[in-house]
């Protein structure tokens, strides 16, 4: 978790940006990304350095190399650490006319994540900025993988607490409890077709490193988790830098982030691609059939954009994967024909594992949507014999827009730090959906409809139409009428025939 001074230390670069004429979020955020990366392209360089000197070779990994750029300016000086002591003009000028220009080429030299930097563009206005932000930048320690992982976690939390591209953001416990649930293994090829900041891509990784740590002791799963494991589409080239950066910044040095707008492109070669696919896409409504994908159009005809979702994540899918994705609760009981059509699709030809209703106040203060969870197998054959419903009423924060702590820090999230007492579990239902899931197959066919969670049985959920809504099933228990004695509840009903005929008396005197 960040530190306060840290958040401090941010909170000062980020009023530092305000205050010299930027005062849009998401291009504070983007201006130190880049300036973040250029520091880490240092730090790379002087590992390789000193890893080349402890053996005696040469250095494995060059990024600066020798020699001048074509603007006769040593490549050297593009380094973090020659720069930074430059005075305010120079720097500006090597920033802005030679780091720069090298960054958008160096996708050319296959430099990890420098694809999505050709489109990088310096906006700082001046070089009195420029310094201050770098003087600031650079007292921030950047060694450890989970300081950064954090620092940028919390200056996405600053675009989202400003107001904007909130939508890029799912709550990180959300996304923690949708790993935790799907549980990532070295095997697992993972994508978010909507990947926004790449949220649940680093939130598998570090799944990975904290359960599957062995991982890195064998080169073929190691160059698997680097180079083939993530995958990541979004339409926005901001959002693919910032992902970019967020994915290695957490450690992941070759994820595939691409540009792709993922329900109007054909998906030749991402078909049955995937084994695990997490998602919280943006649902905004219907699609023109002319700029929607013919093959998503092939499995359900439809405009909608959360049921072209659906289909497309049954596209990407290989045979035997899964996915843990949000829907807004529309897709769970909608009348169309395509809605129906889906749902059925999922039951019958696939494998629905579960349906958790997540509190309408989870997104806000962007959104008071009513949403859920789906979780489900592609098989082509089928598969479905329970389905697993939670209610899920509180995830520790309160479902207003002020979405403020209900427990201590240590009791929040999936799993807690410290285990929570029976009347906790009314402020936090996340590890508890947790345990129940692991229960999914053994005591939990035995809850009643009336109880948190319950499984519904395929049969059920075929003679509803598919509907997949939890209130079709959940049973509402009433409390039971207190006894009392006759004579009691007579003695009560004459003292109010008393009182009646006396206030009729005095109604009749005033008239």
């Amino acid at each position: 978790m960040i530190t306060g001074g840290l958040r401090s230390k941010i909170d000062n670069v980020w009023d530092a940006f305000w205050s010299g004429g930027i005062s849009n979020p998401l291009e504070v955020m983007e201006q130190i990304t880049y300036l973040l990366f250029m520091k880490g392209l240092d730090e790379i360089q002087t590992l390789e350095e000193r890893k080349a000197n402890r053996l005696g070779k040469p250095i494995e990994r060059v990024i600066f190399p020798e020699g001048n750029d074509t603007k006769d300016r040593p490549y050297a000086d593009m380094r973090w650490s020659v720069f930074k002591d430059r005075a305010p003009a120079e720097m500006y000028d090597i920033v802005a006319e030679h780091v720069f220009p090298f960054l958008r080429q160096m996708g050319e030299k296959g430099t990890s994540h420098a694809e999505h930097m050709k489109g990088a563009r310096f906006t700082i206005p001046t070089p009195a900025l420029l310094a201050k932000v770098v003087d600031m930048l650079s007292d921030i320690p950047m060694e450890d993988r989970d300081t950064k992982g954090d620092l940028y976690e919390y200056m996405l939390s600053k675009i989202a607490s400003a107001g904007a591209n909130g939508q890029f953001r799912t709550p990180r416990h959300i996304i923690q409890l949708m790993i935790e649930l799907m549980a990532p293994t070295p095997k697992d090829t993972i994508c978010d077709p909507a990947a926004g900041t790449g949220g649940f891509l680093v939130a598998s990784g570090e799944y990975l490193r904290e359960n599957h740590s062995e991982l890195f002791r064998d080169a073929a799963q190691r160059e698997h988790f680097h180079h083939g494991m993530f995958h990541g589409y979004d339409f926005d080239n901001t959002m693919l830098r910032i992902g970019s950066m967020n994915m290695q910044l957490h450690g992941i040095d070759g994820g595939d982030i691409r540009y792709k707008d993922s329900l109007a492109e054909e998906h030749a070669g991402d078909e049955d691609a995937y084994s695990l696919i997490l998602a919280n896409p943006p649902f905004a409504g219907s699609l023109d059939y002319e700029a929607t994908s013919k093959d998503l159009l092939k499995i359900v005809k439809t405009k909608k954009t959360e049921l072209l979702f659906m289909a497309l994540f049954l596209k990407l899918l290989k045979p035997g994967g899964r996915a843990a994705v949000i829907v807004p609760d529309g897709v769970l009981f909608g009348s169309s024909k395509a809605h129906k059509e889906l749902r059925r699709m999922i039951v019958e030809d696939h494998k629905l594992d579960a349906i958790i209703k997540l509190p309408s106040g989870v997104f806000k203060p962007y959104a008071g949507v009513s949403t859920a969870i789906v979780i489900f197998q592609k098989t082509n054959s089928g598969g479905t014999e329970n389905v697993w419903f939670y209610d899920l009423q509180a995830d520790g924060y309160s479902l207003d827009d002020k979405r403020q702590l209900l427990l201590a820090a240590d009791k929040l999230g999936v799993k807690p730090a410290e285990a929570l007492a029976g009347d906790e579990h009314a402020k936090n239902n996340l590890p508890d959906v947790l345990t129940r899931w692991n229960e999914r197959t053994g005591e939990e066919l035995n809850r009643a409809f009336t109880e948190q969670s319950f499984c519904v049985p395929k049969d059920d959920i075929a003679k509803a139409a598919y509907d997949l809504s939890i209130t079709r099933y959940k049973e509402v228990v009433h409390q039971a009428v207190e006894h009392r004695p006759p004579q009691e509840i007579i003695a009560e009903l004459k003292a109010l025939e008393v009182d009646l005929a006396k206030g009729l008396n005095e109604l009749e005197a005033m008239l």
